[in-house]
């Protein structure tokens, strides 16, 4: 009869009232994620106006987005989240006008340049 009693009482603590990830020595453990492009001042700084989409792509490689319906507009984004955190977040953008590279915009800038692509 004990061991019926105890059964029902530990089966209600631990399913009734609680979730395992607030016993807090339960939680599942959670992958270290980077994801995206990782886009770099000194590569920013290779840009200059007037290089073509195939330049721009050998210097920073593939965009992460590459939207159908904005040809001219190729986004570069970088997470990398720890556990549940995303602790590390950035975003570049590089804006063409007639297959030629027209400005940047985004978190990373260039160096100080004369010839720098800024917005």
């Amino acid at each position: 009869m004990r061991g019926i009693i105890f059964a029902a009482a530990l089966t209600g603590l631990l399913g009734g009232c609680t979730t395992w990830t607030s016993l807090g020595f339960l939680t599942p453990y959670k992958v270290d994620i980077q994801q995206g492009n990782v886009v770099k001042q000194e590569d920013v700084s290779k840009l200059k106006p007037g290089l073509t989409k195939a330049e721009v792509k050998n210097i920073l490689g593939t965009p992460l987005l590459n939207d159908p319906f904005h040809v001219d507009r190729w986004d570069y984004i970088y997470w990398y989240r720890a556990g549940n955190t995303v602790t590390e977040q950035h975003r570049f953008t590089v804006i063409f006008e007639q297959g030629k590279l027209a400005r940047v915009d985004g978190d990373v800038v260039p160096a100080k340049s004369d010839k720098s692509v800024t917005k």
